[in-house]
């Protein structure tokens, strides 16, 4: 392209206006200065583009020719930008998010629907997948969001808390009564005698947890592995064993009796829920909205205050 953008624009300009000193106006800059550069333009393409007369400007056909395509590239960008404020203002683009299944069935589903209710410009996609993984995309620039169990300080990104969640063990009743247990029996006779369902090794939670019972000298010989904690809870239910499940997620079950948590010599540490992202000056439109949708939300579980500010403390 031998001529630059700008003179492009004061020919669509001119020919939008079909006068010169309309043209000026509108751009803010003279008369002599708008002649200027359509001359240019003219010795740059090699034809003449206006036909001048008393009355203003008019296109020549090759002007006419010139102005079909160019009017057209103008519209693209005026487009373009709008499409990008938007975008910033948050109120259109996509947005990326992690989760695991469980994660995204319990904390995010409840609270998705109204987002895009509210957000309809917004396209959201959804990951289903571990917390590593997440974790990984997002150090990656693949993912905008996470939703994670807190996994620790990490350089590259923020975690946002937005509540507490409580790993438990649970059974039915009918299981610990066949255990043929004593009442009161210590932490340790149970998890020797029972079956213990635990997540796969891969799992964040599972990780967490054998760090618990490595630290407490707690051993399952006896040990059940499955990949999903909707499983974990349907095995407990139907007396396969003691599973290791987050408290909030069955709270129902505890309630009507259906499931008993098992009493622990040493209490596991609650975790932090919450978002994840790449530190960054200035979040994207779309993430920033979404952040603050949640935000006026309140509180995912009564016990566990929404956190408004980003944090990177471990819980206790």
């Amino acid at each position: 392209m031998d001529a630059n953008l700008s003179l492009y624009k004061i020919f669509c300009t001119v020919a939008s206006t079909r006068s010169i000193s309309r043209a000026a106006k509108e751009l803010y800059i003279s008369q002599p200065a708008i002649s200027r550069a359509i001359q240019k333009l003219e010795a740059n393409l090699g034809a003449a583009l206006f036909l001048r007369t008393s009355r203003g400007v008019s296109l020549t056909r090759e002007g006419e020719l010139l102005y079909s395509h160019v009017a057209d590239a103008f519209t693209s960008i005026s487009r373009g930008e709008e499409a990008l404020r938007r975008e910033l203002s948050g109120q259109s683009g996509t947005l990326h998010i992690g989760v695991s299944s469980t994660l995204c069935k319990y904390l995010l589903l409840p609270y998705l629907k109204g987002f895009i209710q509210e957000n309809p410009s917004i396209r959201v996609y959804i990951a289903c997948q571990s917390t590593a993984h997440t974790v990984r995309m997002l150090e990656q620039h693949q993912l905008d969001l996470g939703l994670i169990a807190y996994p620790g300080p990490h350089p590259q990104l923020t975690f946002q808390p937005i509540g507490e969640i409580h790993d438990v063990f649970v059974a039915t009743s009918g299981y610990m009564r066949n255990l043929g247990l004593p009442k009161g029996a210590d932490t340790s006779v149970i998890f020797a005698s029972a079956t213990i369902m635990l997540l796969d090794k891969e799992n964040i939670t599972r990780q967490y947890i054998n760090d618990f019972m490595l630290q407490n000298h707690i051993e399952a010989p006896n040990f059940l592995e499955v990949t999903d904690m909707d499983l974990l809870i349907e095995f407990s239910r139907i007396s396969l064993g003691i599973g290791c499940v987050i408290r909030e997620f069955v709270q129902e079950d505890l309630e009507a009796g259906l499931l008993t948590e098992i009493p622990l010599d040493i209490p596991i540490h609650t975790r932090a829920a919450g978002f994840s992202y790449k530190k960054s000056p200035a979040l994207s439109g779309p993430l920033q909205r979404f952040l603050d949708y949640f935000a006026r939300q309140g509180a995912l579980f009564p016990s566990a205050p929404f956190v408004s500010q980003p944090s990177l403390h471990a819980p206790a």
